[in-house]
């Protein structure tokens, strides 16, 4: 298999079975997390495995506009932060499609005086920020939008802090998104969650990392969280972790075709949600050894029959684990993920259109998707501009033969060295 970064579609090269080592980039949660901090961090902040991707251009470019100073080099990410200082650039700040960079910067240009104009591409100004949105103005914040989508306009004065509340969330990045700021707030900020909120573990790695730049997080209940005002984040050393979502698709690789996968530069401890994809795994016959830095795959035949998963914790392997249940004998029915529909696409229509296409029946429910196993047939795979949604039937191709991938380019969102290391699979 070969890929040309211009290529519009990609054929997969089909394989008996895989065995092959692959290095994973770094996590993109942990990257724009740190990024975001480091940005309004005292000091200068180095971070090391960070990930070079468009969704991190998108971010660094907003935050030199806010007055960090950025510099790409060949061994990481060297950051001048801000000490809180935002800029305001007096034009829109642009993000394309990273949902992630719109929720955090909403909340930090709060920080900032002045207008502020946060917007993206048509997809990004389909993805809801309402309750974010409500939060702010809860504190005293004036939000401008139509109807809580992008472009929201922030009429910043700094951010007073107070105790604000979600209810019934359906994206964890906007817990993230005061928490990070938060530090920042003229008094002591409460974050209080009230009913659903999505993908815990998203939370902690934001905790997590505010932690490492020096601000503590007081965490006064399950679903209630205190940052102190007056506290600042310092300059440091960071190395972002290897991608857990990304290293998905080889771990699936191994358990489709009965192969062997070592994936290089994971931390099978860590706080990323997605290493719990592992255990489905083993709980489908495949066998997976964790080590220090690394986790290697193995498969074997597919446990047939019915199972239920709740992927609320680790979305992002929706994907991944559909195409799984493609080829595996049974129904897999996925459930708590209602909010796949407000992704890069709408995730659970992309997924039954698709694996109807190549002639697995599956079906949207109120909550989730479900998969009845067969036999894939070959078949161009529309990708709608969504990463995780090529990466994913990349790996069907390499067992159903001709399976091809139509715009191989929207990987580079999240992981530009994906087509290389696939190749490693089929050389």
């Amino acid at each position: 298999m070969s890929y040309e970064p211009e290529m519009k579609e990609i054929e997969i090269k089909h394989v008996s079975r895989v065995d092959a080592e692959v290095k994973i980039p770094g996590s993109k949660s942990y990257t724009q997390r740190a990024l975001a901090i480091a940005a309004l961090a005292e000091g200068t902040s180095f971070l090391s495995n960070a990930l070079l991707s468009g969704d991190t251009e998108r971010l660094m470019s907003a935050l030199r506009d806010l007055g960090a100073e950025i510099m790409v080099g060949d061994d990481g990410i060297t950051v001048n932060g801000t000490g809180g200082d935002i800029l305001n650039p007096g034009r829109e700040i642009h993000l394309g499609n990273n949902g992630t960079a719109l929720r955090l910067l909403i909340s930090l240009v709060a920080l900032g005086r002045g207008n502020y104009v946060l917007t993206g591409d048509g997809r990004l100004r389909e993805r809801p920020v309402k309750p974010l949105l409500d939060a702010l103005v809860s504190m005293g914040i004036r939000v401008r939008s139509d109807g809580g989508f992008p472009p929201v306009i922030i009429d910043a004065e700094g951010m007073p802090g107070g105790t604000v509340a979600l209810r019934d969330i359906e994206s964890s990045q906007y817990v993230s998104s005061l928490l990070i700021s938060a530090p920042y707030a003229a008094k002591a900020t409460i974050v209080e969650l009230r009913g659903r909120t999505p993908s815990q573990p998203y939370i902690d790695m934001t905790l997590e990392t505010m932690e490492a730049f020096g601000v503590p997080v007081v965490r006064q209940a399950p679903d209630r969280y205190l940052i102190k005002a007056g506290r600042r984040y310092r300059g440091k050393s960071y190395r972002v972790e290897g991608d857990a979502s990304s290293a998905s698709y080889f771990f699936s690789a191994a358990a489709v075709s009965g192969g062997r996968i070592r994936a290089e530069e994971i931390n099978p401890r860590t706080l990323q949600g997605d290493i719990a994809f592992l255990g489905i795994l083993e709980q489908l016959g495949c066998a997976v050894v964790r080590g220090n830095s690394f986790v290697e795959v193995e498969g074997g035949e597919l446990r047939s029959g019915d199972f239920v998963f709740d992927l609320g914790d680790m979305p992002d392997m929706v994907p991944t684990l559909a195409v799984l249940g493609a080829v595996r004998p049974g129904k897999t029915v996925v459930k708590n993920v209602p909010h796949l529909r407000f992704k890069e696409s709408n995730r659970l229509e992309a997924l039954v259109t698709e694996l109807n296409r190549v002639g697995i029946r599956a079906y949207e429910t109120e909550d989730g998707l479900v998969i009845e196993g067969g036999s894939p047939r070959s078949a161009a795979i529309e990708t709608y501009n969504d990463h995780r949604i090529a990466m994913s039937f990349a790996v069907l191709g390499l067992v159903v033969p001709g399976i091809r991938i139509k715009d191989g380019d929207c990987v580079k969102k999240s992981f530009p060295g994906f087509w290389a290391e696939l190749s490693k699979l089929t050389s």
